[in-house]
């Protein structure tokens, strides 16, 4: 129930039990949370030890309080995630999918790689790449359009990374990882706000005419193997009205 003990005071353990089987999807919109008295009998903490954690469920956007009824699951659109959060979610559950989410539209083929892409995998501009782009949806419709860029090099060990279909047997970074027997040792994250572009109104599959005025971010990630080889660069672009959130433990 509880978890690993840890520094964190208890109703930030409390929350951060529900956060979890709320954002993985255990428990679903409309559920009710137990009673502030249940959760403090549960717990063994005091009543407003149980209060504080809900209310930091609340300020988070999780849940609302009913009046009279109780603590009810909120319906929310998941985050966008990064390259690593993807990879992170792939390595603990087989797979980048958040809560509620899919993907769909999954296409691969070898092009000619941009300057930017070229200088992220430390090739010559032009050179052969293999592209790889998918689109990650929730019900309330696209959490992100993601892009994988991958030195050509690698397809030639694994065909199906220039096929257009969903990989099967792991996900590129562990692909190109139990072929050539190198690990992904380390990433480089960047995340910044951009306006939109023809491009990008196409890709987030809105309409030209009237786009949201609003930026929208973008994520990139590049990947490193233990030997220093550049064997991935991915760019996530967020849908309109999706947030970056990412969670991590201060200690004292």
């Amino acid at each position: 129930m509880a978890g690993q003990a840890d520094n964190r005071a208890p109703y930030a353990k409390i929350a951060a039990h529900y956060t979890e089987l709320i954002t993985s999807g255990q428990l679903e919109p409309g559920t009710l949370l137990p009673s502030i008295k249940n959760l403090a009998e549960e717990w063994k903490v005091s009543t407003a030890t149980a209060e504080k954690a809900l209310r930091k469920l609340r300020n988070e956007g999780l849940v609302r309080g009913i009046h009279g009824i109780g603590t009810e699951v909120l319906d929310q659109p998941a985050p966008m995630s990064s390259g690593s959060q993807r990879q992170d979610r792939g390595r603990r559950t087989g797979s980048s999918w958040g809560a509620g989410e899919r993907s769909d539209s999954h296409q691969a083929a070898v092009v000619s790689a941009p300057a930017e892409v070229a200088e992220a995998l430390d090739i010559q501009p032009g050179s052969d790449v293999i592209r790889r782009s998918r689109v990650y949806r929730d019900r309330h419709g696209i959490v992100a359009h993601s892009t994988s860029w991958i030195p050509v090099r690698y397809g030639k060990l694994i065909p199906q990374l220039a096929e257009s279909e969903r990989l099967t047997g792991g996900t590129s970074l562990q692909l190109i990882a139990q072929a050539t027997g190198y690990p992904i040792s380390h990433r480089v994250d960047s995340a910044s706000a951009r306006l939109l572009t023809p491009e990008y109104t196409q890709l987030l599959e809105l309409d030209p005419e009237h786009p949201p005025t609003d930026p929208v971010v973008v994520m990139t990630a590049k990947f490193v193997d233990s030997e220093g080889n550049v064997v991935e660069y991915g760019v996530d672009l967020g849908g309109p009205g999706r947030t970056w959130r990412t969670e991590s433990e201060v200690t004292s």
